[in-house]
């Protein structure tokens, strides 16, 4: 598998929640980081500042000599290069504490009445001459003499602290900090493969059906998906009953020509072998090869107008209508009949252009056929379900004779006309209900109500 481009939804999922799980734990552990370190600083000021408050308590002398506590706020205060520094700068001198003896601490002045600075780290060079870093915490007083004014001085009391102590809890904190966010890393993405793996189960069922269908041990999808899959199993399953039908077609077709050219050929062997005059002989050749050929027309628009694309792109009807209407106007010029449209806006055709051809050519070439003036085309969306594409109503009225009830089943049958004085095959009516029932359809004949002849009503179902 290459980094780029895995080869497997898996993979790939399982990588993109990768990569967020590693940002989100890495963002995780920079918060905790700063915030551990600001509690660590705020812990810090408030213990210096205690420390700094104690040495407050303490008084000078009438010299103006400053006079420690007895007792130190922390022992390490008496203990030099112990980290933990004292020092009180006042106008004409300074105090340390014992602790600083040998290390080199920056240089610090006075501050104003109650003024409070903490600050760092900053430089410090240790007993050893190894540089260090300290924190410094100041805060300035001023010493009252018991009121006389002319005793009253300021004074300067800073704490530093080296970072050892600090740094040593900070890298125990990040230590521990990130073997915990490591652990629950690898805890989270072992359970996000589990989560996937159980997530796809469903769609590695469906590649499971798909290898039985080819292989042929079973003809279609199941019906027990999730919700998420059921348009792709519905699909898959419409797209397999549609090419199984087509090859059922493609086969009866075939079987059915050479049925119906068995008869005429079988005459034609037969006048042969009777030895007929070459007039008669004649006569029975032209019969049987007009036979013939209006089997093989009949046989071929059968197979023409016999399957369709499953997902074919929407095509506009009205163009379509135009077309097939003004070849048949010329046609029936003598009748002068006049085709209207009721066509709704946007409304479209998805199946093969071929289809919708044959489906209208047939019956508007019908309706123009029987009408005595007027035809009527209408195209409007039938029934709407949610997430598919609207159904279609397709219906062409005339004010003809119209059709009685008894013969409707009859006239929709292969090669029965209407009037067999009307020129015709027979056939166009049954292949606009073979191309209806090829998309899932209807066709219903009623009398029309806004001409008083037929109206033939096409009733396709909404798509997927």
């Amino acid at each position: 598998m290459s980094w780029g481009q895995p080869r497997s939804l898996q993979a790939r999922q399982l990588l993109a929640a990768s990569l967020g799980l590693l940002a989100f734990l890495a963002l995780a552990g920079y918060a905790l980081d700063r915030a551990f370190l600001e509690t660590a600083e705020s812990n810090l000021y408030q213990r210096m500042r205690s420390y700094a408050l104690a040495y407050a308590d303490s008084d000078f002398a009438r010299d103006g000599a400053f006079i420690p506590p007895y007792t130190p706020p922390d022992p390490r205060f008496e203990r030099p290069g112990s980290g933990l520094y004292a020092e009180v700068v006042f106008p004409n001198g300074h105090w340390d504490s014992p602790s600083t003896q040998g290390p080199l601490l920056p240089v610090a002045g006075l501050l104003a009445a109650n003024q409070e600075r903490f600050e760092g780290p900053l430089q410090i060079t240790e007993l050893d001459g190894h540089v260090g870093q300290a924190y410094r915490y100041g805060i300035g007083l001023i010493w009252d003499a018991g009121g006389d004014a002319r005793a009253e001085f300021p004074y300067t009391i800073y704490i530093l602290q080296d970072t050892t102590a600090l740094s040593r809890q900070v890298g125990v904190f990040r230590a521990t900090l990130w073997r915990y966010l490591g652990g629950a890393g690898l805890v989270l993405l072992l359970l996000q493969g589990l989560i996937l793996r159980w997530s796809l189960r469903p769609l590695r069922r469906v590649i499971e059906e798909l290898k039985r269908v080819q292989r042929g041990i079973t003809s279609r999808m199941s019906e027990q998906h999730p919700r998420e899959l059921e348009p792709l199993t519905d699909s898959i399953n419409a797209f397999i009953e549609s090419e199984r039908e087509n090859l059922d077609r493609q086969r009866n077709t075939l079987a059915d020509l050479a049925h119906s050219l068995k008869t005429p050929l079988a005459v034609l062997r037969a006048r042969l072998d009777d030895n007929a005059a070459e007039h008669e002989l004649r006569e029975d050749v032209d019969l049987q090869l007009r036979r013939m050929n209006d089997l093989v027309s009949y046989q071929l628009a059968r197979a023409a107008s016999g399957g369709h694309a499953l997902f074919a792109a929407p095509i506009a009807i009205e163009p379509h209508a135009e077309q097939i209407v003004r070849g048949l106007e010329k046609v029936y010029a003598a009748k002068g009949v006049l085709c209207e449209f009721e066509i709704s806006p946007g409304v479209q055709f998805h199946g093969e252009p071929g289809d919708l051809q044959e489906l209208l050519g047939n019956l508007l070439e019908n309706a123009f056929k029987w009408a005595r003036s007027r035809v009527l085309l209408t195209v409007k969306p039938s029934e709407v379900v949610p997430n598919r594409r609207p159904g279609l109503l397709l219906a062409v009225d005339d004010d003809g004779p119209g059709i009685p009830q008894d013969k409707i089943a009859l006239i929709l049958q292969r090669g029965v006309r209407g009037d067999e004085r009307v020129q015709g095959h027979g056939i166009g009516l049954a292949i606009v209900q073979d191309l209806v029932r090829g998309y899932r359809g209807t066709l219903g004949v009623r009398p029309s109500e806004e001409l008083g002849g037929a109206r033939f009503e096409v009733q396709l179902p909404p798509g997927l």
